[in-house]
């Protein structure tokens, strides 16, 4: 696996494509959910890649506070279906926890992802909540 964390700007199109077609196949199609991916975020965010002979197959996006949450964050971490079970997510979170300089950090998690996040230290808070008609969980580092 090769990382890499890029401003909007340094992705290429192919990059680009890559992506939003990793996103869309994880969040559109394997999960079943019809949302608006594409939010107009990306422009602002650091994208952490986690590429497999020069294929996309982790990624997730960083925030600074106020960009998205109060706090700083990331989201739309995603592993392809055939990378999983490898401790590819794992370095995903790593990456971007070792990306995040703030001592704060709020994510939306999947609820059934709880017992994920919570091993890298993010504790729940708050009541369960649907965003996009899936079961998701307030989650902090503070």
């Amino acid at each position: 696996m090769i990382w890499e964390v890029k401003e909007w700007a340094e992705l290429s199109p192919n990059e680009v494509e890559n992506i939003f077609s990793l996103r869309s196949e994880v969040f559109v199609v394997e999960q079943d959910c019809v949302y608006q991916d594409i939010d107009g975020k990306d422009q602002k965010a650091k994208h952490v890649l986690g590429k497999k002979n020069n294929e996309i197959v982790a990624y997730a996006r960083i925030f600074k506070p106020g960009e998205y949450f109060k706090e700083a964050s990331f989201g739309r971490a995603v592993v392809k279906k055939t990378e999983r079970g490898k401790g590819i997510g794992d370095e995903l979170v790593i990456n971007c926890l070792e990306n995040i300089t703030e001592e704060e950090i709020k994510i939306s998690a999947q609820s059934y992802l709880k017992g994920f996040y919570g091993k890298h230290g993010f504790k729940a808070e708050g009541k369960e909540y649907l965003e996009d008609g899936i079961p998701h969980t307030a989650m902090f580092i503070r």
